[in-house]
């Protein structure tokens, strides 16, 4: 089974790359499933349902979310009308949707679960590590685990990683939208990378317009990030291949694509 795990998509360059270059990165490694964070994908912040459904068109199978869940007003009226969404599944407050979904892919039952770092997170939630025994103790029959671990700390990444180790396919770091060069199983079977990073624009910070962030951020000017709806794209992502028998993975790659740079 090889799975195609998508990096933070930021805004409209980052909705734009991942139309023009997932069927090539699907054909090219043989991809089975794609899955890919979306909490960036409506102007930086959130998830509108007409990009959800850009996304969905664009062959992706299913998609997570992460701090920005409920950043669009709307979510709420369309969540539970979806059925390849997932939002974090240890928000302390009553939120509608559901953080862990089983997907039958020809045959093999893959799991999504979206969980919330609590470090340097403002929002308020369950811990981790404890969310995701209560997600496992459910009795249905699961043949793959894969987790987006949307957090700020790497070492809270690797820490719980290593606490699931043998447990899950993968875990898979997002948030931080750059990402690191620590791909790899670990020694008992789960694929791991701290941060995938993301889909936007390459010449910017985080994906968003760079004077904008350097205001805010060391001049505090009261302004909100910009994004540029044109711009060179970058697409991260990763590719795990993992064995339909066991539910651990053989191996870890990531895509550092730069539009017109690298193929």
């Amino acid at each position: 089974m090889k799975v195609l795990f998508i990096g933070d998509i930021v805004g409209k360059i980052g909705r734009r790359i991942v139309k023009d270059k997932l069927n090539y990165f699907v054909e090219k490694y043989n991809i089975d499933f794609v899955i890919a964070n979306g909490e960036n994908a409506t102007h930086g912040k959130g998830l509108i349902y007409n990009h959800y459904n850009e996304l969905i068109n664009a062959g992706i199978d299913v998609i997570t979310l992460g701090n920005h869940y409920d950043s669009k007003n709307e979510i709420t009226r369309y969540i539970e009308r979806v059925d390849r969404l997932v939002r974090p599944v240890n928000l302390l407050k009553p939120f509608p949707g559901e953080g862990s979904v089983i997907f039958d892919v020809d045959g093999i039952n893959i799991r999504v679960t979206n969980i919330l770092g609590e470090a340097f997170i403002n929002e308020q939630v369950n811990n981790p590590y404890y969310a995701m025994l209560e997600v496992m103790s459910d009795d249905e029959q699961v043949n793959i685990d894969i987790i987006d671990f949307h957090g700020e700390a790497t070492a809270e990444k690797m820490a719980f990683a290593r606490a699931f180790d043998g447990k899950v396919a993968a875990v898979l770091g997002t948030h931080t939208h750059v990402q690191t060069n620590d791909a790899h199983v670990l020694p008992k079977g789960t694929a791991f990378i701290s941060d995938v990073g993301m889909c936007g624009e390459y010449d910017s910070i985080l994906g968003f317009e760079v004077e904008s962030v350097v205001q805010k951020t060391i001049y505090g000017a009261q302004a909100k990030f910009q994004l540029h709806d044109e711009g060179e794209a970058l697409f991260s992502a990763v590719v795990i291949d993992i064995d339909e028998l066991t539910g651990l993975a053989r191996d870890i790659f990531s895509i550092y694509y730069i539009e017109g740079k690298n193929c």
